[in-house]
């Protein structure tokens, strides 16, 4: 398994006089959807693919669920989740208020022990467009 990548070129907004650089960038090979894993889970287990497609639904509500509740959702092999939010600095502590001073929420994702050794030793990538490995 490789992951493929492109090379990008990227100007500087923050000071244009300075010259682009470019960057590799990760590219998605596709996207797999709760079916398609469903199917692949009870191809693993005693499971039939609506088994596990009804539990994946029940997992995404219960994660919903718990999350607008303040709690983080630990899901051991994966990793932890969390809602976050940006927020307007004050002098004034009094002067904050959820309505103005919160600009847009977003979900936290901690992976997992076991994915962070993953990521710590390194994935296989290739060029896009080439079927050699770096």
């Amino acid at each position: 398994m490789a992951i493929r990548y492109r090379i990008t070129k990227r100007t500087n907004n923050i000071n244009p006089a300075k010259e682009s650089n470019y960057i590799m960038q990760a590219v998605s090979t596709g996207t797999i959807d709760s079916r398609r894993l469903s199917k692949e889970i009870s191809m693993e287990s005693t499971l039939s693919p609506t088994d596990v497609h009804a539990v994946l639904f029940a997992l995404g509500e219960k994660l919903q669920f718990h999350l607008l509740e303040g709690k983080t959702v630990d899901l051991e092999n994966i990793g932890k989740f969390k809602l976050g939010f940006k927020c307007k600095a004050e002098e004034d502590p009094l002067k904050l208020n959820p309505k103005r001073s919160i600009s847009k929420y977003h979900l936290n994702f901690q992976p997992s022990v076991f994915i962070k050794h993953l990521l710590k030793k390194g994935i296989t990538t290739y060029k896009e467009g080439s079927r050699s490995t770096d």
